[in-house]
């Protein structure tokens, strides 16, 4: 008697694993997406395509207007209360209008322009009060951070800001106004730092340039800008050299003259 040859049985399929659904094959879990099975790891389908050209940087002109406009309005040639259209000034800088746009939408941002729909952005105007106003803030806010500091770091940490000091002595001697300004708010940025608070810097940098704009008096018109070079450097170099002196205080531990020291500056912006 012939017997029909038994049907051969295939092996069951493992169980899929917990949470996951029936037919799932364990042995790939975890596995690169195109790996084959069993195999090492398929190559990133990026692989063997030409390297993407670095792209140009697209901000490299309007950061330099962005740049010569905030020297402008720090010496008082953008006149505070007068309307400039970004075209004029594109002229002026011999680039297109759209990095000057740019530029000055950064500068409203902050507070040193207002823009006038049609017409251009004007030059904003502040008054002794605006400035006690800034000052008092950055020293609610600097000073305590300083101190807290001061009784806690090593007299060596205050002396890594010295470079910074004599490079802010060295823009007042030349009586820059525009230099001066970033020399001082690097210094300041630098001593904010040591307190390893990112939001905190990036707070009193941003109230330091405010504050570092042009006074103009309630009538509108700007402070006189007449003024020889050497007494605009007197006057730089009597704010640079604070900042020695606050590092000297630092370094001996003279918390009161700390405190006496930085509230003067912050109100001398």
């Amino acid at each position: 008697m012939e017997y029909a040859p038994r049907a051969q049985r295939r092996p069951a399929a493992p169980a899929a694993a917990p949470g996951l659904p029936p037919g799932h094959d364990e042995r790939v879990r975890g596995a690169h997406p195109y790996a084959e099975a069993g195999g090492e790891p398929a190559p990133d389908r990026a692989e063997g395509l030409p390297r993407p050209r670095r792209l140009p940087e697209r901000h490299t002109v309007r950061d330099q207007v962005l740049g010569a406009l905030r020297g402008a309005l720090l010496t008082g040639e953008l006149r505070p209360g007068a309307v400039y259209s970004a075209p004029v000034l594109a002229e002026r800088f011999g680039v297109s209008a759209t990095p000057v746009r740019e530029a000055m939408q950064l500068l409203a941002r902050e507070g040193a322009v207002e823009a006038m729909p049609n017409k251009g952005f004007r030059v904003a105007e502040r008054t002794s009060r605006d400035l006690a106003e800034l000052a008092e803030v950055r020293a609610l806010l600097e000073v305590p951070v300083v101190l807290r500091l001061a009784r806690t770091l090593p007299p060596s940490r205050w002396e890594q800001l010295r470079p910074l000091a004599e490079a802010a002595v060295a823009a007042a001697a030349l009586g820059d106004r525009a230099a001066y300004a970033e020399a001082d708010r690097a210094f300041h940025r630098a001593l904010l730092e040591l307190s390893g608070n990112r939001q905190l810097v990036a707070v009193a940098d941003e109230l330091h340039r405010r504050s570092q704009w042009p006074v103009t008096e309630d009538h509108g018109h700007a402070r006189p800008g007449a003024a020889s070079v050497r007494g605009i450097s007197a006057r730089l170099i009597a704010d640079a050299t604070q900042h020695a002196a606050l590092l000297e205080a630092l370094v001996s531990g003279d918390l009161a003259t700390v405190e006496s020291l930085l509230r003067e500056h912050c109100s001398g912006a």
